[in-house]
This record gives structure tokens, sequence and C-alpha cells, in this order.
């Protein structure tokens, strides 16, 4: 189970994604920079109690309107904290922290952190269940999954970052797409992607207080 601590953070987290987010390929950048506000998100356990997972939705005030649509509002973000380096990572590492309660924190982006890539599919196939972002040992049952189709999905999967968001493939076949530039569905009701075979949904706020509703993860075999 993954303790939330009430405690400070120097960097916080929002300051590391500040200086982190314009090096993603994914990120639709602004004329003044980025400017990520908390929108929303969940966690996840590692079932050996050494791995923070969290996926954090931001909302960027500063981002540019996109030349081929309307622009993005929200960016989903999932992140990793260890108390140590994550050896072979380094090109993930989104910065270090000092934690009030737990000291240095390493943390890196969860795309590329075995920990999340293994709890992320268990996610899927309900082997695990999505957490409170903000409060410890409390189920966050508005995080919502569907697959057609069983067994296990595979492990191994590569990490594949492009200007549409982040691709985990598996030499076994199946492909998780991660839904970087969020985009609320119209009625509040995500469908599964076309060609899908099973999703991830979540809601966040938008800047003006509106609660939404979309996609965060597409399954496609």
């Amino acid at each position: 189970m993954a303790v939330i601590h009430r405690t400070t953070l120097a960097p916080t987290k929002l300051e590391l994604l500040a200086a982190w987010l314009p090096s993603r390929l994914w990120y639709r950048a602004g004329a003044a920079g980025p400017r990520p506000a908390k929108a929303g998100g969940f966690r996840l356990d590692d079932p050996q109690g050494e791995v923070g997972i969290e996926f954090i939705i931001v909302t960027d005030a500063d981002a540019d309107a996109d030349a081929d649509g309307p622009r993005p509002t929200a960016y989903l973000v999932p992140l990793t904290y260890r108390g140590a380096p994550l050896q072979g990572a380094e090109h993930a590492l989104v910065g270090t922290m000092e934690h009030g309660v737990l000291g240095r924190r390493w943390a890196y982006d969860g795309c590329h952190d075995p920990v999340l890539l293994a709890q992320l599919p268990a996610l899927i196939e309900g082997r695990a269940r999505a957490q409170d972002q903000n409060v410890s040992d409390l189920p966050d049952d508005d995080v919502t999954v569907s697959r057609t189709g069983d067994g296990p999905l595979p492990r191994n999967f590569t990490t594949v970052d492009d200007r549409d968001g982040t691709r985990l493939v598996s030499p076994d076949g199946p492909v998780l797409r991660l839904h970087r530039l969020l985009e609320p569905a119209p009625d509040g009701r995500p469908a599964t992607a076309g060609g899908a075979t099973g999703h991830l949904a979540g809601s966040w706020t938008l800047p003006d207080g509106t609660r939404v509703r979309g996609l965060l993860a597409s399954l496609h075999d």
C-alpha cells in the first residue's frame, strides 16, 4: 500500500515538470514556457512497497494552439519515485527532490521504469486497482478499465515516444498507447479508440474548473 505523506518537497513535482516537459516530443510548446497545474491523476501500488507510482494529469496555461487542430489542455505524466537511482535509466530521469520524510527521491518518467511497466498491465488485466492520488489506502473508482479477451499482457515493453504520445511496444504483439495529450470525451463517456481491445479512462479538471473525462490509455493487439 502506498503511504501518502503530508510533507514538503523541494523542488515540487510541478517545478520539476516545468523544466522537463519542454524536452518531450509530445509537448506543445508555449511562448512563455510551461506553467503546469495539477488537474488530476491516481496512484498504483508497488507490491514490494519500494517504488512510488503516480499518474499525474496536469494542465498547461501557456500551451500554444497546435497548427493541426485545437490546442491540448492536459497532459498525462506517469512518474515513479525511488530512494536511489535506477541503473541504466539516466535518460528517463525527470529530476531529484528532497522529501520531508523520506529524504532524497529520484523521479523518473514511469514509462521507462520496470515497476510501472509491470503494474500498468496488471491494472488493465484487473489484478491491480487504481488508488487515490492524495489519500492512503483508498481505491480510486473513478479510474476504469475495459478489455476484450483475457490472458496476461506482456511485461517486456519497449517505450517509444513521438509527437502523438507514448507507445509501449512488445515483441509479443500488443501495443499499449498512452494518451499523453488528453482530450475530453464529448459526452463524458469515453469510448474505446478505434481498433483497440481495451482502454483506461479517468477524469481531470480543466483550468476553468470544469470536470471532464477521457481516455488515458488504449490497448491494441
